[in-house]
């Protein structure tokens, strides 16, 4: 009985589990790195994470991020951004699309988040896009996530 609840405490330590939802894995990576002030932190590849990765990079809430291949597998370094003080530039980072509950938004309802200084990440028929190009494209979609 001890042999094998070693051999699954084994199991677990090395990342051999199940993520139904990328994104929201992605997102709680993120944020905890961040509430730890961690410098890097690494997530699991997709293309929708890394295309949210990409607009969190454009506007300014990470430094930079890179795609890393581990034999079949993909990763994505994410080095995150801090303020002179060392507080995180992410204030709140939250999913609202979920499996159980998808959201959906037209383009007009997308227009501002928080006065204009957050960022809502929108996937849309013309791919993924922060909402103030989605606006300008005229285009809704399924809301992602929104940060700020």
């Amino acid at each position: 009985m001890k042999e094998r609840f070693r051999v699954l405490k084994n199991q677990v330590g090395r990342e051999k589990f199940m993520v139904n939802d990328l994104v929201s894995d992605a997102l709680t990576r993120i944020r905890n790195a961040s509430m730890r002030r961690l410098e890097v932190t690494q997530l699991l590849h997709s293309k929708l994470v890394e295309s949210v990765v990409k607009i969190f990079q454009e506007k300014g809430y990470i430094d930079s991020y890179n795609v890393i291949e581990e034999g079949n597998k993909k990763f994505i370094k994410v080095v995150l951004k801090y303020n002179d003080n060392g507080t995180s530039v992410i204030s709140e980072l939250k999913k609202i699309s979920k499996p159980g509950r998808r959201v959906y938004k037209g383009a007009e309802d997308i227009k501002r988040f928080k006065n204009g200084y957050g960022t809502i990440v929108v996937s849309t028929s013309k791919g993924v896009l922060p909402n103030d190009v989605a606006y300008k494209e005229g285009v809704g979609g399924e809301v992602i996530c929104s940060i700020w």
